[in-house]
């Protein structure tokens, strides 16, 4: 392609309100142009990466006897309705009404369709096991759409749905995905980890996301730095670094007008991993007091799983609900439900003393208050694994693919049964498996960049060849040019020339900022010399070769 003919309008100044880098280099780049909060118009060049990325999406997912199908946008709500989640799920759902009054919405997955198909085309144990996907547009209403592609409210998607006749024939199709995956990404050129997740609104019993470590990712993942064990944040388990057990008897101890961990163990001298912070939170069914230790922080998403919604109290409601001000709870002497860290079982800690600035030193768990024991607390950096005792590293990553064994939540309730081999009615077992590729482009940006612009992994460059000719009043170089352009389109090689009447310094810039992996120079010195150059984008290594041997070397490339 000629690049005076396609639509690449390149940005020299940083746009105002981007901050990923990802997002700046798309819209510098000329990749991406935003049409609204969360709505992104995909330019020339941003959908060639899209489309090489489905490309190996199509591939991998075939390889593993996936087929492809291509679901509605539009769904009736009754469907979402059998399942419950059209009463579950909250304004992310985009619903409307169509001109008969009937209750519509616009998919922001696909599970419920998926079933309803599935419904009508499987009958016997027989027709199982399938696998169907599809790539198709999603809408969600972020609330807050931002970091470019990220995070929008239109988005592409592929994903897939495996149907099978029990546990084990399910663990089969999951494993497909998981390696399928991990083909998938690592053709893209990303670096990325497979971690275990929260199923969330899609449910089910297992789940796993791939994450690519970025600075500019919203999630953030427990790796440990010894064994396997890869976790998100909202369920990872980590075990506190271990405190010196104290031989403290039980006293109370005066410590006027503080109240905070921070204040009292500097009042005391004392590290704050000896104290226990008392919160007071009202779940649905009344007032719950949750402990951890006082370095941790309760983990809001794991105490939600163990009493469902709930929200911290007032000081008010503390006062009415304990008998004391906030900053003075301890664990001692209530009659309501207790919710501790696990890591607090073993130790000798300080919390509130029940009554106005008195803080107990000496508590112990078990003889001065019972709890329900459960991992409550954020692992942070530096936590240990409880499965191999090493350090664990905390890493920001952008989510770039999720696996789920759905089980039989969605079968069961819409009535996706087999016959198995006696006649007997069985429901199907299901699993869910996404990825979003232009998140796999923004991750890649986010991987691979430098101070002059993006540097593609070669797999989804949407070009694999520039060609720059410097001069094209030359009429020595136009000719080259075009030769070693027609010669590489010849042997399917992807090739942009810059046959703009521009400055070098302006295609070079350019240049550097698409990203495109192999830059072939053409200048009138060299051509004296009968040579050309070619640029490694990444290694920014160059190369002189004959004008006769540049196609033939990088035939032996791609």
């Amino acid at each position: 392609m000629l690049f005076s003919k396609v639509l690449i309008p390149t940005l020299r100044e940083t746009p105002a309100d981007a901050e990923a880098i990802s997002n700046i280099l798309m819209l510098r780049a000329g990749y991406v142009r935003q049409l609204a909060a969360g709505l992104y118009i995909y330019l020339p060049l941003g959908l060639r990466v899209i489309e090489k990325i489905n490309r190996i999406l199509r591939d991998e997912m075939s390889a593993i006897g996936a087929q492809e199908i291509y679901l509605p946008v539009l769904h009736p709500a009754e469907i979402w309705q059998e399942t419950g989640r059209w009463s579950e799920i909250g304004d992310e759902m985009f619903r409307l009404k169509d001109r008969s009054g009937r209750d519509m919405c616009l998919g922001m997955t696909h599970e419920e369709i998926m079933t309803w198909l599935v419904v009508r085309e499987v009958r016997s144990y027989r027709d199982l096991p399938q696998i169907w996907y599809q790539i198709q547009t999603k809408l969600r209403d972020e609330a807050r759409p931002k970091s470019g592609v990220l995070r929008t409210r239109e988005f592409m998607m592929k994903d897939s749905y495996s149907f099978d006749v029990d546990e084990d024939s399910l663990e089969r199709s999951y494993q497909l995905h998981a390696d399928a995956y991990h083909k998938i990404f690592s053709r893209c050129g990303l670096k990325f980890y497979m971690v275990e997740s929260d199923p969330g609104m899609m449910g089910g019993a297992t789940a796993h996301e791939f994450m690519a470590p970025s600075p500019s990712g919203e999630d953030v993942v427990a790796l440990c730095s010894s064994c396997a064990y890869a976790a998100n944040i909202e369920l990872a388990l980590s075990t506190p670094k271990k405190m010196q057990v104290m031989d403290w008897e039980f006293e109370e101890v005066h410590t006027p007008e503080k109240r905070t961990v921070e204040e009292v163990s500097k009042f005391l001298k004392l590290g704050p991993e000896y104290f226990i912070k008392s919160l007071l939170i009202i779940s649905d069914d009344g007032p719950v007091l949750a402990l951890i230790r006082g370095d941790q922080e309760l983990h809001e998403k794991k105490i939600n799983r163990i009493i469902g919604r709930h929200r911290s109290a007032q000081k008010g409601e503390v006062k009415e609900i304990l008998g004391v001000e906030a900053g003075f709870i301890g664990p001692m002497n209530h009659k309501l439900r207790i919710i501790a860290d696990r890591c607090l079982k073993k130790g000798i800690y300080i919390s509130g003393a029940n009554k106005p600035h008195y803080h107990a030193r000496g508590i112990i768990p078990e003889k001065h208050f019972s709890a329900e024991w459960h991992d409550i607390h954020i692992a942070k950096e530096g936590d240990l694994c409880q499965r191999c005792d090493a350090a664990l590293k905390i890493e920001r990553v952008i989510e770039i693919g999720n696996i789920f064994k759905l089980g039989t939540k969605y079968s069961v309730p819409m009535k996706a049964l087999y016959l198995d081999e006696k006649g007997m009615e069985n429901p199907i077992v299901m699993g869910s498996y996404g990825i979003g590729p232009a998140r796999i482009a923004a991750a890649a940006i986010e991987q691979n960049n430098d101070k002059d612009g993006i540097i593609w992994p070669e797999s989804i460059a949407p070009f694999d060849v520039e060609i720059l000719p410097l001069n094209m009043k030359d009429a020595k170089t136009i000719e080259v040019a075009e030769k070693i352009y027609n010669d590489l389109k010849e042997r399917g090689i992807e090739v942009l020339m810059d046959d703009r009447d521009e400055r070098a310094g302006v295609k070079f810039k350019d240049a550097d900022l698409i990203g495109i992996p192999t830059q072939i120079i053409i200048g009138e010195k060299n051509l004296k010399e009968d040579l050309v150059e070619i640029k490694d984008r990444k290694t920014k290594k160059t190369e002189k070769v004959r004008v006769m041997e540049a196609v033939k070397s990088l035939e032996m490339k791609y």
